[in-house]
């Protein structure tokens, strides 16, 4: 029995030690490759209307390397007034219009979409005219939510679009 107890004891030590050294080692790969990244890449900022994203503090894109993180469009002027009041359909339109300018400026189109994320204080209704995505996505759909929610940022907006991108370029 005493014998069994210390085979068992050093092989729990064993697996222990190894364990232990995959961690360390996975440990040191993360941070080198992090480091990597961070000395290489260099956010690039991109302002739709700089007046409005300035007076609201943010910005409409940001690029880190192959990545593009674009802020929620909304059915704006470039005052940053509310427009297609009460019409889903063609605050959705204008929605995609920004976003397409968007795109444009980093030389990207809807193909190099991964993610986009739909807010809604109307669900029944954007659901009613979702299909115009087909329009928009020709080739295929980006992974993404469609979340219903109570209020945007003005009381006018009913549907904000965010998404996020991978470029190769």
């Amino acid at each position: 029995m005493t014998t069994t107890k210390y085979i068992l004891t050093g092989i729990a030590l064993s697996a222990s030690i190894a364990f232990s050294s995959c961690k360390e080692q996975t440990q040191v790969e993360t941070t080198e490759q992090t480091e990597t990244v961070v000395e290489n890449e260099t956010p690039e900022y991109f302002l739709l209307r700089p007046e409005v994203e300035k007076a609201y503090g943010y910005s409409h894109a940001v690029k880190i390397g192959n990545e593009i993180k674009i802020s929620g469009a909304v059915s704006m002027d470039d005052e940053g007034n509310a427009t297609a009041i009460g019409d889903i359909e063609q605050q959705m339109i204008n929605c995609y219009s920004d976003l397409e300018k968007v795109l444009n400026h980093y030389g990207c189109t809807f193909d190099d979409v991964v993610v986009e994320n739909v807010f809604t204080t109307d669900m029944a209704k954007f659901l009613e005219v979702a299909a115009y995505r087909g329009e928009i996505y020709k080739n295929q759909f980006p992974t993404g939510s469609w979340l219903g929610v109570k209020e945007l940022a003005l009381p006018e907006f009913l549907i904000e679009i965010e998404l996020e991108v991978y470029s190769s370029k």
